[in-house]
């Protein structure tokens, strides 16, 4: 079965997500986003009426994926909950150590537009980031985690803290010690009585 070609404006997205997360927001032109995509400035505008919205566009792009990459990690792990959720830390350790590697595109974007809180970016990735914990929270929830929203909480500080740490030192061990840690967290986390 033939594949559906991709819309233009997909094409834009695509091309930004792998020039701004390889390089960053502020360091890629409109101009060279519409050179990747293969297309005329003219026709990127008429797509996007601004950069801000293209690079909204671009973390929403990245939303889903992240998300599910997460998803697929926990549930392709083996072993209890705890054993699950530090799977997760695992496969970041493992996607740190490639080379294109460059860290979590909503915290990176976040900290190129610290000064512009109601960027519409910035939305994007706090709802992302809120998407990640509101998921945690329920899996925690199934399996009759008392506090489950705290234990979320913790967890997602320990993935974004992971992220800064590890693209400061380059050392994607952080990860596998954070997993450690949201192993202990989880281990010791209260239950619901099933009675």
């Amino acid at each position: 079965m033939p594949m559906e070609p991709i819309s233009t404006r997909e094409r834009i997205v695509a091309a930004a997500n792998r020039l701004f997360y390889r390089e960053g927001i502020g360091r890629v032109s409109v101009d060279a986003v519409a050179e990747e995509a293969g297309l005329t400035k003219r026709t990127l505008y008429y797509h996007f009426r601004s950069k801000d919205d293209l690079i909204a566009a671009y973390l929403d792009y990245r939303d889903l994926p992240n998300l599910r990459a997460f998803q697929r990690w926990f549930d392709e792990a083996d072993g209890n909950i705890a054993d699950r959720i530090a799977g997760i830390f695992s496969n970041l350790a493992a996607a740190a150590a490639h080379p294109k590697w460059k860290g979590c595109g909503f915290l990176r974007t976040s900290a190129e537009l610290a000064n512009l809180p109601g960027h519409p970016a910035i939305r994007t990735g706090a709802a992302h980031k809120k998407k990640v914990e509101s998921w945690l929270a329920s899996t925690l929830a199934a399996e009759g985690i008392v506090n489950a929203e705290a234990l979320a909480r913790q967890i997602r500080l320990l993935l974004d803290g992971c992220f800064a740490v590890v693209m400061l030192h380059r050392d994607p061990s952080y990860f596998a010690t954070a997993g450690l840690a949201a192993h202990a967290l989880v281990s010791v986390a209260g239950r619901k009585s099933s009675g």
